[in-house]
């Protein structure tokens, strides 16, 4: 890789990315091992370069930022080292899951949408709106994990946390234009976080910048516009109260259960090395097919609202395969017809009443989460066209109530020390 050793002239301008109008991409390299930054470059012609320092079309001479960046030297925002070796697009969503597979007990399904929605994070500029992606459960459930492991092969990702000071984090999406990794995202009731929730309510749509009023060197005021539209991975216990907020998010509930033996109880340094490497390859995706990339209203969920189409057309739009499209779709209406139906206290009290329907046709012992929702399908049978799966059931427990679910005998239970917090829920109505 060529180095960032020559001298910094004037008029040069420390650069991230650019994508030019005559189709030129330029993006930032970062060598951890010699220390090192450059500027990959993809030309109009379809060639590639590394360069330390570009003439961009618009006349500004482009330079890499410092090798000597904080931001980079910590990893708190990650860059590929190198262009990397082209792959087929199915290949490299194969490399993905692999990847995902060998680190983190993810659903089948999920596997498949956040195998695509890294995918999706390197061509995210294409699309004017964004899904969101979440990992919700309980402490120790492996969200932490998951944003790890996912967020190390996204497209230029920036890790913070929900105790984060708010003001780095306004610039550097800003100045990076980024995916954004947001752990412990349980926002409560301060200054701090509710700036953080104006990120996630304008982030998802291109155009809404943030406005912050900030001082120049003279202490005169100045609103500046910070950029914050682009993809975010968050984790959380819960869900938002907003339902506004809800409707951007896909998400995986995790569960408190035995991982797959396979997978490491403590991530290998290895792993750091197999990301940088989707990374650089990756890299070679975006600069080789960014410009195929645009929005093809047939991928739309049909039957579905403008609302969930709007949101979820940008990943549907990169899964070519139309089987685990439909899959998708049908899975995101789900949710949607779910959080869109009024969760008011009389659906939580169907919820609740099923549960304790459960609990008294069986043994005592516990209450399947199958035949819960059996229950509340066949309750809710005229609000939904097609009943809730026994996993998103669950779901609801866990996150709507606080209730435990554990694995007896293959099936998934609330067991009887959850009764009494059931029948007392239910009892207020």
């Amino acid at each position: 890789m060529a180095a960032s050793k020559s001298t910094v002239r004037a008029g040069d301008l420390p650069t991230v990315s650019r994508v030019f109008d005559d189709r030129t991409l330029v993006e930032l390299l970062y060598d951890a091992d010699t220390r090192t930054t450059a500027l990959a470059v993809a030309h109009p012609d379809g060639t590639i370069s590394i360069e330390e320092r570009f003439a961009a079309p618009t006349g500004e001479w482009l330079i890499p930022y410092s090798a000597d960046n904080n931001l980079l030297t910590s990893g708190c925002v990650l860059l590929p080292s190198t262009v990397g070796e082209e792959m087929d697009k199915g290949d490299l969503l194969a490399a993905i899951r692999c990847y995902l597979h060998r680190y983190v007990d993810l659903s089948p399904l999920f596997e498949e949408i956040a195998a695509h929605y890294v995918l999706m994070t390197w061509v995210y500029d294409a699309f004017s709106e964004l899904p969101y992606l979440r990992f919700s459960g309980a402490f120790g459930a492996g969200k932490t994990r998951c944003l790890l492991i996912l967020g190390s092969i996204c497209y230029k990702p920036f890790f913070a946390s929900g105790a984060s000071t708010v003001s780095p984090i306004f610039h550097i999406l800003d100045a990076f234009q980024g995916t954004l990794i947001l752990d412990e995202a349980d926002f409560r009731f301060s200054d701090a976080t509710a700036e953080l929730t104006k990120v996630l309510n304008n982030g998802n749509m291109r155009g809404l910048p943030v406005l912050r009023t900030m001082q120049n060197r003279h202490r005169e005021l100045n609103p500046t516009a910070f950029r914050v539209f682009g993809p975010k991975i968050i984790g959380m216990r819960g869900p938002f109260s907003d339902d506004a907020l809800e409707s951007r998010f896909i998400t995986e509930t995790m569960e408190r259960r035995p991982i797959r033996p396979e997978i490491p109880i403590h991530l290998p340094e290895a792993f750091r090395g197999e990301a940088l490497d989707l990374r650089n390859r990756l890299l070679t995706y975006r600069l080789r097919h960014r410009w195929e990339v645009e929005v093809d209203p047939s991928r739309r969920v049909e039957g579905a609202s403008s609302r969930l189409n709007q949101t979820a057309l940008a990943l549907l739009n990169v899964v070519d395969d139309p089987d685990l499209r439909a899959l998708i779709g049908d899975n995101l209406s789900d949710v949607a017809r779910l959080a869109g139906s009024d969760r008011s206290p009389s659906l939580d009290g169907i919820m609740l009443k099923a549960v304790l329907e459960t609990f008294a046709d069986g043994s005592g012992a516990c209450a399947a989460v199958r035949d819960i929702a059996d229950r509340f399908n066949a309750a809710t049978s005229s609000r939904f066209a097609s009943g809730m799966t026994n996993k998103w059931v669950g779901g609801y427990l866990r996150t709507r109530f606080g209730l435990a679910t554990t694995k007896t005998r293959g099936l998934y239970v609330v067991p009887a020390t959850e009764r009494d917090r059931v029948e007392s829920l239910a009892s207020r109505g």
